[in-house]
C-alpha cells in the first residue's frame, strides 16, 4: 500500500497549483482521503478531505473556498486544486488515506493509517 503525493512547487501569490494523491496497492476510492500540510516551525494542519465511496468534502476554514478536494475514481487519484494561494498557504503538503466512516472525524489526523511523502508548495509574493 502506498501513496504519493506530487504536483507542487513555486507559484506566485494569486496563483494556482494542482496536487495529485496516486495509490498504489489498495482502491483509493474506499477510503476516506485527507490532505494536511506543515509549515516550518508549525503543526501538522488539516487542508481537505475526502469521504469514502462519495463525494462528501470537508475544508479548513482557511482555504474554504479558494481550494478544491476530487477524486478520480478511474486514475485511482484523489486532487487538490489550489486557486487564490496565499503567501500563508507555504508548506508541504501530504495526502493520507483513512477507513474511518464517520465523515467528521475526517480532520483528525491520527485516524489516517497510510500517508505519502510530502510535496512542498511554495509562494512567494
Amino acid at each position: 500500500v502506498q501513496l504519493q503525493a506530487s504536483g507542487g512547487g513555486l507559484v506566485q501569490a494569486g496563483g494556482s497549483l494542482k496536487l495529485s494523491c496516486g495509490a498504489s496497492g489498495f482502491a483509493l476510492r474506499r477510503s476516506g482521503v485527507g490532505w494536511f500540510r506543515q509549515a516550518p516551525g508549525k503543526e501538522r494542519e488539516f487542508v481537505a478531505a475526502v469521504h469514502r465511496n462519495s463525494d462528501h468534502t470537508l475544508y479548513a476554514d482557511s482555504v474554504k473556498g479558494r481550494f478544491t478536494i476530487s477524486r478520480d475514481n478511474t486514475k485511482n487519484t484523489v486532487y487538490l486544486q489550489m486557486n487564490s494561494l496565499k503567501l500563508e498557504d507555504t508548506a508541504v503538503y501530504e495526502c493520507a488515506a483513512s477507513s474511518t466512516i464517520i465523515f467528521s472525524s475526517l480532520r483528525t489526523r491520527s485516524l489516517y493509517a497510510y500517508w505519502g511523502q510530502g510535496t512542498q508548495v511554495t509562494v512567494s509574493s
